[in-house]
């Protein structure tokens, strides 16, 4: 059998971590679809987090954003304070049952990342990520010209 090209091996990678983080999801009983799971995380990595920030940062739409947070507010996840250096927009944080669910998150993605590196030793992982974020590098200079 022929090697597989690169293409497909980063498919294959993807859905695989994709298939881990799911079950992981569904096993730890998580209600919420990926783009609420992926505003959490992002309003958790910034302490200044709005919703324009969260819609840039997932190259989304306001608008797409604005109802998942809307959902994430009514579900009591997160909750909204006055920013103080822009009265037209408003911060976002983690309510106590956002921080459940954003470390639950956490477990799931430990485990999943455990379980596809098992194998590997520390030197083959440091190689793949110099490789990786070289390869991300690339693509990112190469759209910005």
């Amino acid at each position: 059998m022929p090697p597989l090209a690169l293409n497909e091996i980063l498919h294959s990678l993807t859905h695989a971590y994709k298939s881990g983080l799911r079950a992981g999801v569904k096993e730890h009983q998580i209600p919420l679809p990926i783009t609420h799971i992926r505003a959490l995380k992002g309003i958790r990595r910034n302490p200044h987090c709005t919703a324009q920030s969260i819609a840039q940062r997932m190259q989304r739409d306001k608008a797409q954003i604005t109802r998942v947070l809307n959902e994430l507010l009514q579900d009591g996840f997160i909750s909204k304070s006055d920013n103080p250096e822009d009265r037209r927009s408003q911060l976002l944080h983690l309510t106590k049952a956002g921080e459940k669910i954003v470390a639950q998150l956490d477990t799931i993605e430990q485990k999943t990342s455990s379980a596809m590196t098992a194998n590997l030793s520390n030197e083959e992982m440091t190689l793949f990520i110099r490789i990786a974020n070289t390869m991300i590098s690339n693509l990112s200079a190469d759209t910005s010209q």
